[in-house]
């Protein structure tokens, strides 16, 4: 029998923490390596610093089996390992280009302790073009080390990360190594392979969010959902499908904008369009607009990177500039139905950028919240998970509230700004009597607007 070989996963985010639970339940022994001791303690007590629906369990288990060994040192995970895979962020810079600070410091740190052989695994999302750099990097730090190197970029959604790594939709590696990409897919083979007898019953629901259809492992083969292609494409597939993602987005919200003229339903809009196979129903959803760790930074990282080899994409600069106009669309119907903010009380809910995770990064929720209260509003706001990683964003004026009734009581208007289920499963009709406005904005289309009329509001989406 074929010995795993041992691996270590640089950085404990969303990505990394998700697969080193993953990878070490499948029965490999796994380094989760991070240079913060918090984060490193947290999973040392069988838990995750963040909150993604099961992972808490798969987190527990792998601790308990020995199979996930948190650390904070190098010296100890990487001279152990065959494989490492570099998962550590990738911010952006004032000026819309990727941060690739903590892309080159762990790139360094790996080579420093490496030995020969080793595969290095970029799972970080990077500009293409990098991954040549960092290999020039890798060899001028350690210039007798002998290793590979593999692009190898995640399609997780948060809120469904576990799920994603569980149920690979696709599996992209690029390489000039063909040797290293064949290791790199046979431990994805390996994680298919257990994830076939897991009971998905009790994942999150949020595993379903903005998909057309999705079930537990396509009827593609596992081999047929294996890309192999050069490291420069590799690197650019990430960074374009989430760049697509959020085209389709600010596409719904151009068009929901036209509808709310013409008096045409966004939502029958998008469901006559998205049935065409060739356009698929999936993100075409308008809304308060997109945010996260991830689409921001990269449609901007793609912008930024193109004008680098002097390819303009003003497409992408629409897309970014009829996201950004969102939250004040959405101010502009609470101000309109109102007669003005100043001194109205709204309550917001929902802070973090999306249901199922409690991630804040580049959060519309927490914008509009903070706009509103530019604006003159009195705001309270409630989050089922992310109330504490919003308070650093939030303006300090911007009450938080514990729950939804607490939140929502003598309001004048609400605003639905994250498509939490708890919000979508409220009473709306028995708590309309602690309210004191009937004004309530579903700035995710997410409720059905008969049961918010039916409970005595007046019902507003977006293209609605």
């Amino acid at each position: 029998m074929e010995t795993k070989p041992i691996i270590s996963i640089v950085g404990t985010g969303y990505v990394g923490l998700t697969s080193a639970a993953v990878l070490a339940n499948a029965g490999f022994k796994v380094f989760a390596v991070d240079i913060d001791p918090k984060k490193i303690d947290i999973i040392k007590s069988g838990k995750s610093h963040f909150f993604e629906g099961g992972l808490d369990e798969f987190v527990s288990k792998a601790v308990e089996t020995g199979n996930l060994l948190p650390t904070i040192s190098f010296k100890e995970s990487i001279p152990e390992s065959n494989i490492v895979f570099s998962c550590v962020g990738t911010p952006d810079n004032p000026d819309g280009s990727p941060n690739l600070e903590y892309i080159y410091s762990a790139a360094e740190s790996i080579a420093k302790n490496a030995k020969d052989g080793i595969v290095v695994v970029q799972k970080s999302t990077v500009p293409v073009g990098t991954g040549r750099k960092l290999m020039a990097h890798i060899a001028k730090v350690s210039p007798d080390l002998k290793f590979s190197y593999v692009s190898n970029p995640e399609f997780l959604r948060e809120g469904s990360a576990l799920f994603d790594t569980l149920n690979m939709d696709r599996v992209v590696v690029g390489s000039d190594d063909k040797e290293a990409l064949e290791k790199v897919v046979s431990v994805f083979t390996a994680v298919n392979d257990f994830a076939q007898d897991i009971d998905y019953s009790e994942f999150s629901d949020y595993r379903l969010n903005n998909v057309s259809k999705i079930t537990p492992f396509s009827k593609t083969p596992f081999s047929e959902r294996v890309f192999k292609m050069g490291l420069e494409s590799a690197e650019l597939v990430k960074v374009s499908a989430n760049a697509f993602l959020a085209l389709k987005i600010s596409f719904a919200n151009s068009i929901a904008k036209l509808a709310e003229k013409a008096d045409a339903d966004i939502v029958e809009v998008m469901n006559g369009v998205g049935s065409d196979f060739r356009i698929g129903r999936a993100f075409l959803y308008a809304g308060l607009g997109w945010g996260g760790g991830c689409f921001p930074k990269d449609v901007s990282g793609l912008i930024s990177v193109a004008e680098e080899y002097g390819v303009p994409l003003p497409i992408m600069d629409a897309a970014v500039e009829e996201n950004q106009s969102m939250v004040d669309h959405v101010v502009e119907k609470i101000r309109k139905s109102n007669g003005g903010i100043s001194k109205m009380k709204v309550a917001v809910l929902g802070l973090s950028f999306k249901p199922g995770t409690s991630d804040v990064r580049k959060s519309q929720a927490i914008k509009l919240a903070n706009k509103l209260h530019e604006k003159g509003a009195i705001v309270k706001a409630f989050d089922p998970q992310a109330m504490e990683e919003a308070k650093e964003d939030l303006n300090r004026n911007v009450e938080l509230s514990g729950s939804i009734s607490e939140c929502v009581n003598c309001s004048d208007a609400i605003v639905v700004a994250t498509d939490w289920n708890e919000f979508k499963e409220h009473n709306w009709k028995s708590e309309k009597k602690n309210v004191n406005g009937n004004i309530f904005v579903d700035a995710r289309n997410c409720l059905k607007a008969s049961e918010i009329q039916d409970a005595g509001f007046e019902y507003m989406g977006i293209g609605r």
